[in-house]
């Protein structure tokens, strides 16, 4: 089956208001900003998106954020985004701060048909007790909080039970797909790509190089194609660097 579409417009076109997105990237790395950049344009708003973070503030979902399209955050960080910040704290985002690796649990057990798992992350915290502002008033007073979780004792140790993920959507970037949808990461991209995919039940996959089925060595696959429903042509140089820190040079003195 040729899960190629025309363009990203065409990917997204029915993603209606109020659906939750699982969205993968880190910081900037591995973003699929041509889906979200396409997603802008719709104007869909009342999203709730399941991501490690929101981008930074002029790009990635903090395009989307900017726009006033999300409704609630599920991340395990604020990271550079300021007005995901600001939002949070003014009340006007619901935001649901989760430990990065029971997010990636989450996510892969939805993606795997396992509806909920225990993990000792989080014992003898918030997280544990509850009461952890999901959503301010404008009074500045938590109007929402997070409930307390269900703890079991194992082998003499505590664990929460945390609930598994899965979204209506996924939106994703790889390196390579073919056209029966076969996804290559590259490096660090991969991150939670492939998460993602997994728990979306309608997935969307950016991809810089797109090849015929056959052309990806089946051990090269990180993704198989039973997960991915739509793909598109990505440009392979949209990408941006989060925060660029170099080392200024050494005197020719120091390098002796």
């Amino acid at each position: 089956m040729d899960k190629v579409v025309e363009s990203a417009a065409e990917a997204v076109a029915d993603i209606p208001r109020g659906a939750e997105l699982a969205v993968g990237g880190f910081g900037l790395c591995g973003i699929p900003s041509t889906l979200i950049a396409a997603l802008v344009d719709t104007g869909t708003d009342g999203l709730r998106v399941v991501s490690n973070n929101c981008g930074v503030d002029d790009w990635g979902l903090g395009l989307l954020l900017r726009a006033g399209r999300i409704a609630r955050m599920t991340s395990s960080y604020v990271g550079e985004n300021k007005e995901f910040a600001r939002q949070y704290l003014a009340g006007e985002l619901e935001v649901e701060l989760t430990p990065q690796g029971t997010l990636a649990e989450r996510l892969r057990a939805g993606g795997s048909g396992i509806p909920a798992f225990f993990t000792p992350a989080g014992v003898g915290t918030q997280v544990e007790t509850g009461g952890l502002p999901w959503r301010y008033a404008a009074d500045g007073g938590v109007a929402l909080a997070s409930p307390p979780k269900e703890v079991r004792e194992f082998g003499g140790r505590r664990y929460l039970l945390e609930p598994a993920i899965t979204a209506d959507f996924a939106l994703v970037r790889a390196e390579l797909a073919d056209r029966h949808g076969n996804l290559v990461f590259h490096a660090a991209a991969r991150n939670f790509n492939p998460l993602a995919a997994m728990a979306g039940r309608t997935t969307l996959v950016e991809a810089e190089r797109i090849v015929e089925p056959g052309e990806i060595p089946p051990d090269a696959v990180h993704l198989p194609g039973v997960y991915v429903d739509r793909i598109v042509q990505a440009d392979p140089a949209d990408k941006r660097v989060e925060r660029r820190t170099v080392r200024a040079d050494r005197p020719a003195a120091e390098e002796n």
